[in-house]
């Protein structure tokens, strides 16, 4: 008999284990390659997904096969009682790992509840290292805050503790020796991710473009030799190194220099409720008014399994060869 949560395997033999889960397209911060500076407007509250929604859809995804469940925004943590929704999915049955992406600025405050509640794998978004350069970066003052937030974090037991780098020629890459550093003084995973063009009115421009080599180049000309380091079950398309005798590990990831798109084991599921099949073309699929209805949970999975199917084999250009996508990351959550 045939099982009426089939496994979400596309139609290039990928098997999807990893979802990246946006609750809320909202943030405290203003990021310079996140947000337009101007014309922007936040969903509709009635156009995100609620909490049981959310739940529901996350324990039909279990069933198929996902073990990876990763909460970004905007930002989560600005999300009302967001700590009773990451318990609500810690429990689901074959959920393996909650990980949490976030600017740091709640974490001060949160960082301690959230430990409780069994996750362990925490990504903190921090492009410099400089108070005034933060502010300029991020629209806001609270380089303090995330620091904080981080030191919170080491000190509490998370692992791994990462810090999401975005690289910008011009902007922050003069910083990237500094950040290849703290991997080697505290337990630290540095990821350096090329800067990608995604959202209409994006900041993006190939003059503050830096890919992964490149900064390679940098650390091992200022920092010394990086030592391979193996990736791990459920790890995402980071090239891991370390330096030597450091504490921590450096990540790059290269979506735009070195795709990683035959590997793809992720969905994406937008703060309003659509499923990405990939996070650089704007064919979504509406999962909210299905929720919203009367579907049952395996019509919902048979219906999942059919959208999976049509997950392309790799993402979509422009003329200029480049990815298509007019969504703002905010509410894709990257």
């Amino acid at each position: 008999m045939k099982s009426a949560y089939p496994e979400l395997i596309d139609s290039f033999g990928r098997k999807m284990t990893y979802l990246r889960l946006s609750v809320t397209d909202r943030c405290n911060l203003r990021c310079f390659y996140c947000m337009p500076q101007a014309d922007f407007n936040w969903m509709p509250h009635e156009n995100i997904l609620r909490f049981e929604e959310i739940i529901r859809l996350v324990r039909v995804l279990a069933r198929q096969g996902v073990r990876k469940i990763r909460l970004t925004g905007g930002e989560p943590l600005v999300r009302k009682d967001v700590i009773r929704l990451m318990e609500g999915i810690s429990l689901l049955e074959g959920v393996e790992e909650l990980c949490l992406t976030t600017n740091g600025v709640e974490l001060p405050a949160l960082a301690e509840n959230i430990f409780a509640l069994g996750v362990r794998h925490i990504n903190i978004s921090l492009d410099t290292l400089k108070r005034d350069r933060f502010h300029g970066i991020t629209g806001r003052d609270l380089f303090e805050n995330v620091w904080a937030g981080i030191n919170r974090c080491m000190e509490l037991g998370f692992s791994p503790v990462k810090i999401n780098f975005v690289m910008m020629k011009g902007k922050n890459d003069d910083e990237i020796p500094d950040f290849a550093r703290l991997s080697a003084e505290y337990p630290i995973e540095v990821r350096f991710i090329e800067f990608m063009p995604v959202g209409k009115g994006s900041n993006w421009g190939e003059g503050y473009f830096l890919s992964s080599d490149e900064a390679k180049e940098i650390i091992e000309e200022k920092n010394g030799k990086l030592e391979p380091k193996r990736r791990k079950k459920n790890s995402g398309p980071a090239e891991l190194y370390t330096l030597k005798g450091g504490k921590g590990g450096i990540g790059f990831i290269s979506p735009l220099s070195h795709s990683f798109c035959s590997e793809c084991n992720r969905l994406r599921i937008t703060a309003d409720g659509r499923l990405r099949l990939c996070l650089f073309s704007d064919r979504e699929v509406l999962l909210r008014d299905m929720l919203r209805g009367q579907i049952t949970d395996q019509e919902l999975a048979g219906f999942l399994l059919e959208a999976v199917a049509r997950k392309p084999a790799r993402y979509l250009v422009q003329e200029q060869n480049l990815p298509s996508c007019r969504r703002q990351m905010s509410s894709i959550g990257g």
